[in-house]
């Protein structure tokens, strides 16, 4: 199966199923003489991430305590591969004995066994959500790099169903510790309501997730293919759950004339 990798310069490929002993990840570009501890750079992030933590996120239990096997030197990286690995605690195989001969709809399961003659019905093996949790382990030793340079990443729920956060001055810390990630308006207890209502209901529901980078310099990404709006659409848009990526108003462009959209040019240095 090839597609389990991301990049160029600093490469990622994902590894390992939903209900497989282990799944992780392996980094090929790291720089060498990078401090970089699992404890205080990567385990943060995926506490964030990891299931069963509220009453609205996923009831899988998983410690998701992340180890390094590779590319490290006494608290540094050495440039060679990096291999990250989280075990799996909480998977029993039989909760699937009953859908084993039963394809869910929105899920990968028809379309992996069509092209690939062999489906594992376990959760649903790399098309699994749980397929994330190698990219946030991954994406943590990124963002200790871009921290090192300056470069700020923070991403929030911006709206859950049909509650749409209005708030300008965004709280990443706040957003980061509450159930739902989102700022704390008076949009958010009805979101909350609204998702465990969904759940209560054995039902789910959508949002829209907003990110923000400060102090990118200019001139990343390559012309054409590989500009960086391109590159990040790539990465976004390969999470399964995600339908749609926009670049600043996006969408909302296309109701816009150009004469009032025009991104004009206030200053050359």
């Amino acid at each position: 199966m090839s597609g389990s990798t991301f990049g160029h310069l600093f490469k990622v490929t994902t590894w390992g199923e939903s209900h497989g002993p282990a799944l992780g990840a392996v980094i090929d570009g790291c720089p060498a003489g990078l401090s970089l501890s699992c404890i205080d750079d990567i385990q943060p992030l995926l506490n964030r991430r990891k299931p069963g933590q509220h009453e609205v996120s996923s009831s899988r239990k998983e410690p998701d305590q992340v180890h390094i096997l590779s590319g490290m030197f006494e608290g540094l990286t050495t440039g060679a591969p990096i291999n990250l690995i989280i075990e799996n605690e909480d998977f029993i195989k039989d909760d699937y004995d009953d859908i084993k001969n039963i394809y869910r709809p929105g899920h990968a399961d028809y379309t992996y066994f069509s092209k690939y003659g062999v489906r594992d019905y376990y959760g649903g093996g790399r098309s699994s959500g749980r397929e994330t949790a190698a990219r946030v382990s991954a994406g943590a030793v990124a963002i200790k790099i871009l921290t090192e340079l300056g470069i700020q990443v923070h991403a929030f729920s911006r709206s859950i169903g049909p509650f749409e956060s209005k708030a300008t001055n965004i709280n990443y810390l706040e957003t980061n510790t509450n159930p739902l990630c989102m700022p704390d308006d008076d949009q958010f207890p009805l979101a909350l309501d609204y998702v465990k209502e969904c759940k209560k209901n054995g039902d789910s529901t959508g949002g829209v997730i907003e990110c923000h980078i400060s102090n990118l310099p200019a001139g990343i990404g390559e012309p054409v293919f590989d500009k960086l709006e391109a590159v990040l659409a790539h990465a976004l848009l390969s999470i399964g759950a995600v339908r749609a990526f926009e670049v600043g108003d996006g969408f909302t462009c296309s109701m816009a004339k150009g004469s009032t959209f025009n991104d004009s040019i206030l200053s050359v240095s």
